[in-house]
């Protein structure tokens, strides 16, 4: 009975279950908001939008996953450019807030959205990170159509200053590129007006354009572009990623500090004020808002100074100051490094980890080479056109309407100071307007004068004399610095401008009357003639070969620099003598200048100077985040390495920059007072094979018992290698002619030669170059008294090497001379690669070998393929002896005893790179021999 009455009750249970469920069936519920949350996650959308505008102002999407690494979206940007020579590029963005550091570089390590605060759709520009120094260094047209698009947007921006003579020669290899040659009938009078090539463009400079773009004619676009990047290097502002700054000392002044591929640069309004290049500095570090380089040590430092000079500048901010510090470790690890340092291994480390991740220029220019598109075609964009004519005439306003469009976002492509307002809401961007800023830094008159950017690597008495003091001077006699005389800008009178408010003229404008110049934007015009002695009393140090600026050292009282108006002071910057500019030239270069200026007319010295250059104090305290700029080339750290490596490091740069080219066209190409005056007797005029290229006087070579007397086109050079003991005897010469052949064997005889090196052909180009003054193998030949056989003849591709009997008739006395020819040089140039002249110079000093007599060298005129050689076995010595190499100073030795010896700035180049070469390759090396 029990268990009937379960079932029945279970059957109940079981037919009301059902019934409920034909009820849901037959009804519905859905709970909406528990199905959004269990489904929100799926509905997120797993990307990000990216707008990327490019150089030639076009624009384009991309969806990037939003957990990818930026990587990703410049990948795919570049796969939209198709672009092979990349690494130049980078993608900025405007971050929050909107200060001096608005526009980022997007660090491709990090996502999207970890770095941008703006978006989504998040906003790019895609610019020039890494501006190549040289043009030809990039093996596509494509890259450089890039390169040539962000300059010509740099220029209207006024991100990169320009002068007005400049700015129209750029502006018209632009017009060139677009509309090709100029024809009259095309273009005719105002077909520029709707072009804009800088901020406030007016009628004459478009005419100056159109008469410029007259002179292109023949250039393809590829061409008018290649001499626009090539025009635009030059600029002292070029590729300059620019950070404000103050100088670190009681003046607060206020400066820029600009990176470059060739090392930092320091600017005050828009003039550059001081370099310090990747050679020279040995750390860079900040802590908080302080910014530090620390300077390796000159090869003459002080007695028991340990310290290496720190010098420290003040930032606007800890961000600013970082984004810095960041800038130079980017710049130095792609310029100077073949490869990035790998990350640091330490599990416990103190200050940033931030290093470069992407690839070096030279991994970037060896992939150029093997991936390069040279006959890739693609379409130039023509440049937008700007609607400026009114009723009236021309309306200007337009221009400055389109700015936004050339810089992305009005007015972030320059440094900028942000301000907020929070009674108004309003953000004031104060930008730095270049020369056209009324608003100037203020010199305060009581600033007193110090040695500024001083290495601390000097004493008191090692200061480079400008040898117009005496060396016995004491130091008692002069006085204390006195207060500079500067012209002083009220930067709270920003709207007020008086006679002594201007901008700064270019160069070509400081010239008025042929040495005089324009007064103002803080330069002082200062003039002196010399005393009864011929002394301006006054000594400098520094130069391009010490990687400093000229500054004035020292000051005697009662002398012409003390007593003129306005007064010479210690610290001032010499920026030109006498109408040139001397930024860079090497310290003996300035010294010959002023001293060259007492033999004008006038005897006038005319400089042009920057009161007081001012330098951080130096800091006992080390900075939490540091940088060592090591390279893959340092091999010992020791003193005398380091000054050789460091000597070649500018050099590297220097002709990166195309400074050392300037250099040399700068030096003298005959030393002044030397006389001449033998080569233009009337009985050796017959014997100079070029009427001008002559021996000095006192070096030349005079023959004791020559056939017509003493004279002989050749003069002694003599180049001492310091540190070794070493003298290097040569004989410069020049090809022999005809008439000469018996003196040239004479002065072989005479000076006991028995090397003769030989740096022609006989003919080149249809032209005599040198006339064969030896015999054929195994004949024998008279001249004069002396007897010469050629027992031995091998020739190379290359090289040609002979030996000869030389024998005295009448004595009997022999001798054996060796005579090695090189022949591989071009009919004209230089080589284009320097291996064969490496392997010749390498066999000519194993000939000269413990070799005490002169070698005698020629080649046609005895001047440029002999100064090449000479330069280039002094250059090999003083490497294996750990002593600096500077190419310049060895050119201005040589030509201190031969005039004009490298005769071009082709050849010039040429032995610098080949003196590199040697160096990077180890095929000569730092001799054991010889103390570190």
């Amino acid at each position: 009975m029990d268990m009937m009455t379960e079932i029945r009750k279970l059957w109940e249970r079981i037919t009301e279950l059902h019934t409920m469920s034909m009820r849901l069936v037959s009804s519905g519920s859905y709970n909406v908001r528990a199905s959004e949350m269990a489904h929100l996650q799926d509905r997120t959308p797993k990307t990000v939008t990216c707008v990327v505008h490019f150089l030639d102002d076009s624009c384009e999407t991309f969806e990037i996953d939003k957990r990818a690494k930026a990587q990703n979206l410049l990948d795919k940007v570049f796969e939209h450019l198709e672009l092979v020579e990349k690494d130049y590029f980078g993608l900025q963005y405007l971050d929050l807030p909107p200060g001096d550091d608005a526009l980022r570089w997007l660090d491709p390590l990090k996502t999207i959205k970890k770095q941008c605060r703006v978006g989504p759709p998040f906003e790019f520009f895609f610019r020039v990170k890494f501006y190549v120094s040289d043009p030809s260094k990039l093996a596509e047209e494509y890259t450089r159509y890039h390169f040539f698009l962000q300059v010509k947007r740099d220029i209207l921006s006024e991100k990169l200053v320009c002068p007005p003579s400049q700015a129209a020669l750029l502006a018209s290899f632009s017009v060139q590129s677009e509309l090709g040659d100029y024809n009259p009938d095309e273009h005719k009078d105002g077909y520029l007006a709707d072009f804009l090539f800088i901020p406030s463009q007016t009628d004459d400079f478009e005419k100056m354009v159109c008469e410029k773009h007259k002179q292109h004619r023949g250039q393809t676009p590829a061409d008018a572009e290649y001499n626009f990047l090539d025009k635009a290097k030059r600029l002292d502002m070029y590729g300059i990623d620019l950070h404000n700054a103050r100088v670190r000392d009681q003046s607060n002044i206020e400066i820029q500090l600009g990176v470059t591929s060739a090392g930092l640069v320091v600017f005050q309004n828009n003039v550059k004020i001081n370099t310090f290049s990747w050679a020279k500095i040995v750390k860079i570090s900040f802590k908080r808002k302080q910014f530090f380089i620390q300077l390796r040590r000159e090869a003459v430092s002080v007695e028991n100074d340990s310290i290496e000079n720190l010098i420290g500048f003040n930032m606007i901010s800890y961000r600013s100051c970082k984004n810095l510090w960041k800038s130079c470790v980017e710049h130095h690890t792609f310029f100077r490094l073949h490869h990035p340092n790998p990350p640091s291994k330490k599990i416990f480390s103190i200050g940033s980890k931030f290093r470069y991740s992407g690839r070096t220029e030279y991994q970037t220019l060896e992939e150029g080479k093997r991936r390069a598109k040279i006959d890739r075609t693609f379409s130039r964009s023509p440049s937008k056109r700007y609607a400026r004519r009114t009723v009236g005439g021309v309306s200007r306003d337009a221009i400055l309407e389109e700015k936004r469009y050339i810089e992305g976002y009005r007015n972030l492509t320059k440094s900028q100071t942000f301000t907020s307002n929070s009674t108004n809401s309003t953000h004031n961007f104060n930008r730095y307007d270049g020369v056209n800023s009324h608003t100037r830094a203020t010199l305060p008159h009581d600033y007193k004068s110090r040695a500024s950017w001083n290495d601390g690597t000097r004493s008191e008495k090692s200061d480079d004399d400008g040898g117009f003091l005496s060396h016995n001077t004491s130091r008692d006699t002069y006085p204390a610095p006195a207060p500079t005389k500067v012209v002083n800008f009220n930067s709270s009178e920003e709207n007020t401008r008086s006679d002594q408010y201007y901008d700064i003229p270019a160069y070509e404008e400081y010239i008025s009357n042929g040495n005089g110049y324009a007064d103002g934007h803080g330069l002082v015009t200062i003039r002196m003639t010399p005393d009864d002695l011929g002394r301006f009393g006054f000594n400098v140090k520094g130069g391009a070969d010490q990687g400093m600026p000229i500054i004035v050292s020292r000051v005697a009282p009662g002398t012409p620099a003390d007593l003129a108006i306005p007064r010479l002071n210690e610290g001032d910057q010499v920026l030109f003598i006498n109408g040139r500019d001397v930024s860079q030239h090497t310290h003996e270069q300035v010294v010959m200048f002023i001293k060259a200026s007492r033999e004008t007319h006038s005897g006038e010295l005319v400089l042009v100077v920057r009161p007081n250059v001012y330098v951080g104090e130096d800091q006992s305290e080390e900075p939490d985040f540091t940088y060592i700029p090591e390279t893959h080339q340092i091999a010992s750290s020791s003193s005398s390495a380091n000054t050789l490596e460091s000597s070649l490091m500018l050099l590297q740069e220097s002709l990166e920059s195309g400074a050392a080219l300037a250099q040399f066209e700068q030096l003298y190409r005959k030393k002044p007072n030397m006389t001449m005056n033998a080569a233009r007797n009337e009985s050796n005029i017959p014997k100079n094979r070029y009427r001008d290229i002559s021996p000095y006087d006192k070096t030349r070579v005079v023959l004791k018992t020559g056939s017509t007397g003493d004279y002989i086109n050749a003069n002694y050079v003599n180049m001492e290698i310091p540190g070794s003991g070493i003298v290097n005897r040569y004989i410069a010469a020049q090809g022999p002619l005809p008439n000469t052949c018996t003196d040239f064997w004479q002065m072989v005889w005479e000076q006991h030669s028995s090397l003769v090196v030989m740096l022609t052909t006989k003919v080149e180009r249809g032209r005599v170059k040198c006339h064969q003054y030896w015999p054929e193998l195994y004949e024998t030949e008279d001249f004069g008294a002396l007897q010469i056989t050629c027992v031995k003849e091998e020739e190379t591709p290359s090289f040609a090497f002979r030996e000869f009997n030389l024998t005295h008739v009448e004595t009997s006395e022999e001798r054996h001379i060796r005579h090695m020819q090189y022949i591989a040089w071009p009919d004209h140039g230089v080589p284009d690669d320097p291996s064969d002249f490496l392997e010749f110079v390498m066999k000519v000093r194993q000939n000269r070998s413990g070799m005490v007599e002169p070698t005698i060298v020629h080649c046609s005129a005895g001047i440029g393929r002999t100064g090449v050689l000479i330069t280039m076995e002094t250059a090999m010595c003083r490497v294996e002896a750990r002593q600096p190499v500077y190419p310049l100073i060895i050119v201005k030795e040589m030509r201190d005893q031969r005039a004009m010896l490298i005769q071009t700035a082709s050849q010039y180049k040429f032995v610098c790179e080949a003196i590199l070469r040697v160096y990077n390759e180890g095929l000569v090396k730092p001799s054991e021999d010889y103390h570190r």
